[in-house]
């Protein structure tokens, strides 16, 4: 610490500065001279705690943390992980007694012995307190007499308020009628886009603007220097600054010519004996700068809300105070009476919208149960058999229709029921089959269809209804099937939902606990732990296939699921997975919703994932949804559940109580869309209208972000021109990825050749590397949304069978591309190791933090 010997004399230095300060103050307060030791009997506690204060403050504020805790090492204390406050706490004690300055002797020294010097002091001292206090005195009187001026000033203004007023109304008048008359109008624009040309667009004309504000938004021409947050910019001048200068240089001199002329004699001459100089125009504009700038403030404000139209008129009556303000009153009058008009007309429009609104929506989104006889509710957690048993039931009846919220989960319970000996026939978005004699459909909850009759309906995954993009679907599928028995499968938070949705229905409730116990592991999970039968969990494709890639780099078979994975591909991961091909599965949250699988261990790879917005952790739903997979009855009878961090958080998530869900989403009908056609043809309106329309209690709106952005591209156009609203709401709802450009440049040009009458363009197809296979995928999934909405089933026959051999080569390229992956830098394309945290190698971030260090120093 070379640093002490120097804080220590720096602090000395300042203690005995303080101490004389002291003094000094003491003194001068005396009328007579005190003796030394009267002093030091009444300041001794003050002088002895003016050295620890300076001292301790000193040396904390100039020792570093680091030479702080290097101090304390040395003194025996343990400072590794301990608080910033802590360390400074002991430091400060340990310091308190170091070499503490004795300040008794050293004044003592100065002054005990020494009545000269004390006298001398006092001398000083009390000619400088004496001078003070004059000074203090001066200062009240001349306070007193600003104070005195200032209030008479807000008298003058307030008497004479009303007729400044009118003077600034006129002034304006006039100046409005020479700019309207003599200025040119230019185009709007931003005005501190400086590097655009401004346009001349004509003559101004009074009757463009109701209110003097709406004048004031017009550019002058001109450049101007604008102050924002304490800095200046340049920008175009607009009308505003011009005529609240000129309102502000108005009465600049108009109050400070009145204030002269109206103020009382004696203050003229107690300002004078005061400040001994004459009160002049100088002065008073500096006493008035604050009330000046309030003033300006208020008219100008007024100003901005007088009509044009009065203006206009004014300028043409000679300046009478008493018929100005007669003028001024009926203009206010009038102005008064057009505002009632005006709000009493919104109000009118605000009222027959709500009627509007009323009668579009109405009891559209009201719950109501329809038509199902019985109602049989299967709640629980993931993996309990909720949905086997409620397949069995379908199995057995005549009749029987499965809604799911994938197409890959209708895919798997079409290709169960037929390996079961029960035809059943398979429709989505994308595809149709239709299997002879089959009485059973699984379906995407989306193609659910009120009008069909079935002996059983079961709707999966029904805690769904909550999403605000697709819940409204499962809301219509629970409310308006159309059976002898609907089977309801959701989770525990589901429950509540359910009941108040189904009412006064005939319900069964089962409930459902898992057989098998899942067993959180105490010690964080590492890449030398995985074992045959683990599911690793990531949220992203980029992350799947890199943490498959190196698992099969170190030895072991892996198999992997993703969003984007086509479902047919997905299958046969699985099913390798299943067959024991493969010993380890990797997996996005997709793992979440499908048949059960034989897994050992599931493992989280992140605890938290990107939502479309931001990155959050991952909720207890999604934690509950994902680690519930684990464990297989017979196979693996204890499911484990691992983490690479933040045990403890997980682990409270995963026991946590469901919170049972409030509210379900709301979507556009059919029915809405014909009541809305009775006031409007167009979706932009209906999109206003929806934002407008406030949700009913206990429900939430979708969102129509897709098809609001997808209806932007196409608004104006002849697509809009040429459809009907609801066919075109249709093709706008296509659920596709509307994320990938060349899929909405895809759906445009369809769009386009459906209303010219042309052949749809057929999908490109890219098979260079496994991204364009899956984009390929995604396209020819497009245009069979199209061709079966359009009816075009033989040629949609052609597109399935070329789809299912691009999911082939998908999973071929899979066992291939996976392989040879590795991560690289994004910068430099230096090969990363598997554990590195970033997505930048070291050196790359290196070099990027010294170019932002010699940027910060330029």
């Amino acid at each position: 610490m070379n640093q002490l010997e120097q804080i220590y004399n720096n602090a000395e230095e300042h203690t005995k500065i303080k101490i004389l300060e002291d003094a000094d103050r003491y003194l001068g307060g005396q009328e007579s001279m005190p003796s030394y030791k009267e002093y030091l009997s009444e300041r001794f506690h003050y002088i002895d705690q003016i050295w620890v204060n300076v001292w301790l403050n000193k040396i904390t504020a100039k020792i570093s943390k680091q030479e702080k805790k290097k101090y304390l090492c040395e003194k025996g204390y343990d400072t590794e992980n301990v608080d910033r406050k802590i360390i400074n706490h002991l430091f400060r004690t340990e310091m308190r007694d170091y070499q503490p300055f004795n300040s008794l002797d050293w004044l003592n020294d100065l002054f005990e012995s020494n009545n000269e010097a004390w006298a001398e002091r006092f001398e000083k001292a009390r000619a400088y307190y004496l001078q003070k206090a004059e000074e203090e005195q001066l200062q009240r009187k001349k306070y007193t007499i600003r104070d005195d001026i200032e209030k008479k000033m807000d008298e003058i203004i307030e008497r004479d308020y009303s007729l400044l007023y009118l003077h600034v109304r006129h002034m304006a008048s006039k100046q409005l009628v020479s700019d309207l008359k003599n200025k040119t109008r230019y185009q709007k624009v931003d005005t501190f886009a400086l590097e655009e040309r401004l346009e001349e667009i004509g003559e101004f004309h009074a009757g463009d603007y109701a209110v003097m504000g709406d004048f004031f938004e017009e550019l002058t021409g001109n450049i101007h220097k604008a102050i924002y947050l304490g800095k200046g910019y340049f920008e175009y001048e607009t009308y505003y600054y011009v005529y609240k200068n000129h309102i502000s240089g108005f009465l600049s001199d108009t109050l400070q010519t009145l204030i002269l002329q109206s103020l009382p004699q004696h203050l003229f001459e107690e300002y004078e004996d005061a400040y001994d100089k004459p009160l002049t125009g100088k002065s008073v504009k500096k006493l008035i700068a604050h009330t000046l700038q309030n003033l300006n403030d208020s008219f100008f404000e007024t100003i901005q809300e007088e009509f044009v139209e009065d203006l206009v008129k004014l300028a043409d009556i000679p300046f009478d105070p008493e018929a100005h303000q007669e003028q001024l009153e009926k203009d206010i009058e009038d102005r008064e009476r057009k505002i009632a008009e005006e709000l009493a007309e919104q109000q009118r429009k605000k009222e027959e919208e709500e009627r509007m609104l009323e009668n579009i929506f109405g009891q559209e989104y009201s719950p109501s149960v329809e038509r199902a006889k019985k109602y049989v509710l299967h709640i629980g957690e993931t993996n309990t058999g909720k949905t086997h048993h409620a397949l069995e039931v379908m199995k057995s009846a005549n009749s029987g229709l499965y809604l799911a919220p994938l197409r890959l989960l209708a895919l798997e319970v079409y290709d169960k029921l037929n390996r079961d000996g029960v035809p059943c026939s398979l429709k989505t978005g994308e595809e149709e089959k239709t299997v002879s004699g089959s009485e059973h459909l699984s379906s995407t909850v989306e193609m659910f269809y009120e009008k069909d009759f079935y002996d059983v309906i079961v709707i999966d995954e029904s805690q769904m209804i909550t999403d605000k993009d697709r819940g409204f679907s499962w809301y219509k599928a629970i409310t308006k099937a159309n059976a002898n028995e609907v089977h309801i499968i959701g989770s525990r938070s589901a429950k509540s939902m359910m009941l108040q949705l189904l009412g006064d229905a005939d319900i069964e409730l089962y409930e459902y606990s898992r057989d098998i116990p899942l067993e959180v592991e105490a010690k964080e999970f590492k890449f030398t732990h995985v074992r045959k039968g683990d599911a690793l969990i990531c949220f992203s494709r980029k992350r799947v296939l890199e943490t498959a890639s190196r698992l099969q780099q170190e030895g072991h078979s892996v198999s992997m699921i993703y969003g984007a994975m086509p479902p047919e591909t997905r299958k046969k991961q699985v099913q390798r997975f299943i067959n024991g091909e493969t010993s380890v599965i990797v997996s996005t949250d997709a793992i979440g919703m499908g048949l059960n699988l034989p897994i050992r261990r599931i493992v989280f790879l992140e605890n938290d994932k990107f939502d479309g917005t931001k990155r959050r952790t991952l909720t207890s739903q999604e934690v509950k949804q994902i680690a519930g997979r684990a464990g297989r009855k017979g196979l693996y009878n204890i499911g484990k559940v691992a983490f690479t961090k933040d045990i403890k958080r997980m682990k409270a998530l995963l026991e946590m109580e469901d919170a049972p869900v409030h509210s379900f989403a709301i979507a556009p009908t059919n029915t809405v869309f014909e009541r809305f056609q009775r006031y409007y043809r167009d979706l932009g309106s209906f999109f206003e209208l929806w934002d407008k329309f406030e949700s009913p209690r206990g429900t939430k709106k979708a969102a129509l972000t897709e098809e609001r952005d997808l209806y932007e591209r196409i608004r104006g156009t002849e697509i809009e021109a040429k459809l009907g609203l609801m066919d075109l709401y249709g093709f706008l709802h296509l659920p596709f990825s509307k994320k990938e450009s060349d899929l909405v440049r895809q759906w445009e040009e369809t769009m386009y050749a459906i209303i010219y009458g042309e052949e749809l363009p057929e999908p490109r197809i890219k098979n260079r590397n496994l991204e364009e296979l899956e984009l390929t995928y995604k396209a020819i999934g497009l245009h069979l949304l199209f061709l079966y909405r359009l009816e075009q089933r033989t040629e949609a026959l052609y597109w399935e069978r070329l789809r299912e051999e691009i999911s082939d080569h998908v999973h071929e390229r899979l066992k291939t591309d996976i392989k040879e992956l590795s991560r690289k830098c994004r910068k430099c394309g230096k090969k990363l190791p598997w554990e590195h945290e970033y997505q930048i190698c070291d050196e790359c971030h290196s070099s990027r933090s010294r170019r932002r260090y010699h940027y910060y120093r330029r």
